[in-house]
């Protein structure tokens, strides 16, 4: 396999999960009588670019079907989140009636509904037919169409550049990173800014945060390889900010490469310590291997032990990270019998390769379990506030990454 932004040939290995279903192609109860598709889930380092991207095998149009089951707007703590960011950069960059938003892959409309509010004009490019329906209640105009340059040469001669493109965890779920970028550039007035964001290289590594590697996910981003993919499209990268989104992320500024945005500081200084870091050498990517297992191995011993006990145990959101995890593991229903989920979406279905059921939260008070594991352990607050009551009968929450232990 080539490298998918720069063609150099891949040889350094990072991960090995085995194989696994896409981790949103969860299943309905007709679909239990039948075989599951299963792909080889495998990262592999550019050593040129140091690019961490997935072996190929699924396609996206196999990924992101039309009944495509994650919404943003199930989590409140992400719907504050987009709030906020709606705010600030709309008074970062003076945005008013005059302006034209772009979101891709815009969902369910979590975010571009805080523009349609101000009055500010927006687009939003989402491909699912699901999340794309329920913006367009919102009254969010939406394309239902994959993004690339094609798409965004069509809309640039319609006269429909934008003042500001998003990008939110959608930036990995790219197969062709380049198309895309340029696809940005050619869609982007001359004075225009882009935000994305997505999870961190860096904080992947340091906290073995393997379960957030997914079919889904092609590409795995340090800033220093995103600069060389900006700089190919004639992009150029002036502000990032961390997050502490989805476990540690980055959101990227850019503008066209001979844009009169100053680079900021913490660019450099986040470029310093990724090289300190050593992203752009082999030594990070050489261990991860071990230390994943080592998660593997004390997530089944831990439920291993709860069985041998005699308690009871449920799990709390079927995440796609909760499906790599699980299915990585080989964890069935004898040692995690349902999963509780807020989604609508998910209810009375079953997670992909696992076929464990996944219930409403209501069932956590008719059964009272005495473990609940919180697979999307980036939303441990949110989930412990809404699901306080397990402690009413002595229930106890625990996350699995990186490493089992009881968060209060």
């Amino acid at each position: 396999m080539k490298c998918r932004h720069c063609a150099a040939e891949l040889t350094l290995p990072f991960l090995d999960l085995g194989t696994a279903p896409p981790s949103n192609a969860y299943l309905d109860a007709t679909q239990l009588h039948a075989p599951e598709l299963w792909y080889p889930l495998r990262l592999l380092v550019c050593e040129t670019c140091w690019l961490v991207q997935t072996e190929d095998y699924a396609r996206a149009d196999e990924l992101f079907s039309a009944d495509y089951a994650y919404f943003s707007s199930t989590s409140s703590s992400w719907l504050d989140h987009a709030a906020r960011y709606a705010k600030m950069i709309t008074q970062r960059l003076e945005l008013g009636a005059h302006s034209q938003v772009v979101e891709l892959a815009s969902n369910d409309g979590y975010l571009l509904k805080n523009f349609v509010a101000a009055g500010i004009p927006c687009l939003g490019i989402e491909p699912t037919a699901s999340t794309a329906a329920a913006a367009e209640q919102l009254g969010i105009p939406v394309l239902r169409e994959f993004f690339g340059t094609a798409l965004a040469q069509q809309l640039a001669a319609q006269g429909k550049q934008a003042d500001l493109i998003i990008g939110n965890n959608v930036y990995a779920h790219v197969p062709d990173v380049n198309d895309f970028t340029a696809g940005m550039a050619a869609l982007l007035k001359s004075d225009g800014s882009i935000t994305l964001e997505f999870p961190h290289l860096l904080r992947l590594i340091e906290q073995c945060q393997f379960d957030t590697v997914y079919h889904e996910h092609f590409s795995y981003f340090s800033l220093h390889t995103v600069r060389h993919i900006f700089a190919r499209a004639g992009l150029r990268v002036w502000d990032v900010e961390e997050l502490t989104t989805h476990g540690g992320s980055l959101r990227v500024y850019g503008c066209h490469a001979g844009g009169t945005r100053a680079t900021s500081a913490a660019v450099t200084a986040l470029l310093a310590r990724e090289e300190e870091y050593g992203l752009c050498t082999c030594a990070p990517y050489l261990d991860f291997q071990a230390r994943a297992e080592q998660v593997k191995n004390g997530l089944l011993t831990f439920l291993i032990e709860q069985k041998r006990l005699g308690k009871k145990v449920a799990a709390y959101g079927a995440a796609a990270k909760g499906n790599t995890l699980l299915n990585y593991a080989g964890v069935k229903r004898d040692l995690l019998p349902y999963v509780c989920d807020a989604a609508p979406s998910k209810q009375n279905k079953f997670l992909p390769g696992a076929r464990i059921p996944i219930l409403p939260p209501t069932v956590l008070q008719e059964r009272q379990p005495d473990v609940v594991l919180i697979l999307p352990w980036n939303i441990a607050p949110e989930v412990l506030a809404q699901q306080a009551q397990v402690r009413s009968w002595g229930g106890r929450f625990f996350v699995a990454v990186p490493e089992v232990r009881e968060v209060t």
